[in-house]
């Protein structure tokens, strides 16, 4: 393994720092409080703060999480104005936006696939609107596209596109219980602190037989083995508290009611670029060579693509994209 757990017995533990508010919590599947220390790292991307946090793994369910994890009150803190989900425009990612786009309003379409023209779609955890604005310049002009998140500053920057987004949580948004034809959560689920209680609300959102898109890191993933010590991309110390696997992830969805159309995963290099920039940057490499690996460098990006493409043949791509519909109605 690349990256194993380092000796962090001369650290401070997680959440001591001033800085930060912390709590500890329990496995969000089984909600045994058991997980075992899986990772130790710090926030490599941002600097938010100086903390140290650990990621444990159930070993009941499989769910790695973070424990403890900054408090909900702390969320403007380890969210920093320049965070990518806030600012991704053509302006300050080039071509790496247009390949994305490319690459994801494909995905967008097979998602809609046999929808109707004046589908319902909602976008929860939609950040800037990147993939509500695929549905716009894409999809059927009578589909009925909303968005919703938290942060204040990706709803700006959303509605600056024309979209219709709204901000707040979803329990208390006040959006019309069985309505939506489709909903999708995309790199959401592992950003909020119960996800059960999150995929509850979206099962109560959908219209019987509606659809649901789940898109998340997997840590399940090559990637993941390689790196979980320490520098694995898909921790983003300290944002993401809940990280699954396909299993994992299939049975909690199950708890909730929802039935499993498709369970696979998805070529992304971003895991891979940020692993190997979290390592370098840990290891003291000088700033030219770590900043070689980041969402602005399109030859590690298109590298990694390369290898995640190989992995996912074999189902360990680095994103779980996993597809659910809400039972029929029965009489």
């Amino acid at each position: 393994m690349i990256s194993s757990i380092p000796d962090t017995s001369d650290r401070p533990a997680s959440g001591v720092s001033a800085a930060l508010k912390s709590v500890f919590t329990r496995c969000a599947i089984c909600g045994t409080d058991t997980g075992e220390p899986v990772g130790v790292g710090e926030d490599f991307e941002y600097r938010t703060v100086p903390d140290t946090f650990i990621a444990v793994q159930c070993p009941s369910c499989g769910l790695v999480y973070l424990n403890p994890r900054p408090a909900e009150s702390e969320l403007s803190t380890i969210y920093p104005a320049n965070y990518h989900a806030f600012i991704f425009t053509p302006e300050q990612f080039g071509f790496v936006f247009k390949v994305r786009r490319w690459l994801e309003s494909r995905r967008v379409r097979r998602w809609c696939s046999g929808l109707s023209p004046t589908a319902k779609i909602l976008d929860v955890g939609c950040g800037d609107g990147f993939h509500l604005k695929l549905l716009k310049d894409f999809g059927e002009p009578g589909w009925k596209l909303e968005g919703l998140d938290l942060d204040e500053r990706a709803v700006t920057a959303a509605r600056r596109n024309g979209l219709e987004v709204q901000q707040g949580a979803i329990e208390t948004a006040n959006l019309p219980t069985g309505s939506y034809d489709l909903i999708l959560l995309i790199m959401t689920i592992e950003h909020v602190a119960d996800p059960r209680a999150l995929l509850a609300d979206i099962y109560h959102l959908l219209k019987p037989g509606g659809r649901f898109v789940i898109v998340t890191d997997n840590i399940g993933s090559l990637s993941f083995r390689l790196f979980r010590g320490r520098h694995w991309g898909g921790y983003h110390f300290p944002r993401h508290w809940n990280l699954f696997d396909k299993r994992s992830l299939v049975a909690l969805s199950e708890q909730v009611g929802f039935k499993p159309v498709r369970a696979g995963t998805a070529t992304s290099p971003v895991n891979w670029v940020y692993s190997i920039r979290n390592l370098l940057d840990d290891w003291g490499a000088p700033p030219w060579l770590v900043n070689r690996f980041s969402l602005h460098t399109p030859v590690s990006l298109s590298i990694f693509t390369i290898v995640d493409m190989i992995q996912n043949v074999v189902d360990r791509g680095s994103t779980l994209q996993v597809i659910l519909r809400k039972p029929q109605a029965t009489t």
